[in-house]
């Protein structure tokens, strides 16, 4: 298992390492001045589009619910201890970076969007299935000939193995530790709930869980973010202070503990590009669902996925952190201090403790259950589909049956190798993913020209 396990940290140090971050951001780059920076132009618009009850198109959920399911799979707990754990790691500099992939990002869940709906198929039972094996596979065969099969199967291959790990074992873990640390409530009886609750969704398909998500995700959202301003008002006078360390640490010579500053660029951006999972392939699956037969309408709308994940809720985490006086840094000699050593969930707790005594620490612990079981619920959607594009749907039922099972399992072992091999099959989702993007970018771009002119050309008559 040594071997095994040493083995995957490697094909890991690959997958989440510097030629596949720049890989990642600069996708987000490409995008972001081909479309003439449509995420930020059309940010208005796309809350419009977001809220709008006009549905014009088939599909199985919802515009809104779409994008709810995806962010129910992105806003997880790497908002909450991925943040703090890049900026102890990294330090505040690291916040930046997250907000500059966050940024580019934006571009990239507008193309990925754009291109699940485009070509989305119809499966055996009516529903919609689409994502990057779709695009692959048919876009790269129209636009190049030939036969992309593979390159679709190998995105749905490593789809398959990440969300057993990344999307469930993980976040019910995280959830039964959480709830026992807080309750004193065993992860016997926690994983047993979760796997129920989780039964009770996933069974009634795509529609039941984005009817749960469309709830749960705005609901837990604003509840954190209510609790982080809450914060940042009783200690408004740090506030200038924080930006101060962001953006001080970002651009000086020394990163903490006196090494390059591309290691802060490093951890802000494959945090950044950990939360939002821009790039890698996941969001789309869900938006493909989307009753909306315009793909730039809802490329649009699933731009806001990287603007609301890490731009909104982990900024209100880094902030929190930052005004909490947990950490003192000194940008001039890369020296910074966090009180106890703190990291991660743990961080997060005692910066949201010190400004609210046990009422902050049941707002972290609350935003770590229902974030995590929520993402849950989008990755064995995000699952599902990949398999069956592997297998077909007939093998589904097997999927489901071990999805909720694994529930139960990940609340009551230790996850440590099923975390690493899963982290890993998640950054690799992203190559293939990637690829097509790119090659598909001519795509994007013309359809994003012409929509455009029509909305010109409708504006004159």
């Amino acid at each position: 298992m040594d071997g095994l396990n040493s083995i995957i940290s490697q094909i890991n140090s690959f997958a989440w390492g510097g030629i596949m971050i720049f890989f990642l951001v600069g996708t987000g780059v490409v995008l972001t001045f081909g479309t003439r920076m449509v995420q930020f132009r059309k940010l208005g618009y796309a809350f419009k589009l977001l809220f709008s009850k006009e549905h014009i198109g088939e599909g199985d959920i919802t515009p809104f619910q779409a994008l709810m399911t995806s962010l129910a799979a992105t806003i997880g707990t790497g908002n909450i201890a991925g943040v703090a754990g890049a900026i102890a790691a990294g330090g505040p500099g690291a916040v930046f970076w997250m907000w500059v992939t966050a940024a580019f990002g934006g571009a990239t869940k507008y193309g990925e969007a754009l291109l699940a709906i485009k070509y989305r198929t119809t499966n055996e039972l009516g529903e919609k299935s689409g994502g990057p094996m779709y695009y692959i596979n048919l876009g790269m065969t129209d636009r190049f000939g030939g036969n992309w099969t593979w390159l679709g199967w190998l995105f749905a291959f490593f789809g398959t193995i990440a969300s057993f790990g990344i999307g469930n074992m993980v976040q019910a873990n995280s959830v039964a530790q959480s709830i026992q640390i807080t309750t004193g409530i065993s992860p016997m009886l926690s994983g047993g709930v979760m796997a129920i609750a989780t039964a009770l969704v996933i069974l009634g398909g795509i529609q039941s869980i984005g009817k749960v998500t469309e709830k749960i995700v705005p609901a837990m959202a604003i509840i954190y973010i209510i609790g982080s301003l809450a914060i940042l008002f009783k200690n408004f006078e740090m506030i200038p202070a924080a930006f101060g360390m962001i953006f001080g640490n970002a651009f000086s010579a020394k990163a903490v503990g006196g090494g390059l500053v591309g290691t802060v660029i490093r951890f802000g951006v494959s945090r950044g590009v950990f939360s939002n999972e821009a790039g890698l392939g996941s969001a789309p699956i869900a938006h493909a669902a989307s009753q909306n037969n315009d793909p730039v309408r809802q490329g649009i709308i699933g731009s806001l996925g990287s603007f609301i994940d890490t731009l909104v809720v982990c900024t209100m985490t880094a902030l929190v952190i930052l005004v909490s006086g947990l950490i003192t840094f000194d940008p001039a000699s890369g020296l910074m201090s966090i009180k106890d050593g703190l990291s991660g969930a743990a961080l997060t707790t005692t910066a949201f403790n010190t400004a609210f005594p046990v009422l902050g620490g049941n707002i972290v612990s609350f935003g770590l259950v229902f974030f995590a079981f929520s993402t849950i619920l989008g990755w064995y959607y995000y699952g599902s589909k990949c398999l069956e594009y592997i297998a077909g749907i007939k093998a589904l039922k097997f999927y489901k049956a071990a999805w909720i099972g694994l529930v139960f399992f990940g609340a009551i072992y230790k996850v440590g190798f099923v975390w690493n091999l899963s982290d890993t099959f998640n950054g690799l989702m992203a190559i293939p993913n990637l690829i097509a993007l790119l090659a598909l970018s001519p795509l994007i771009f013309a359809m994003t020209t012409e929509s455009e002119k029509e909305q010109i050309n409708k504006k004159i008559s």
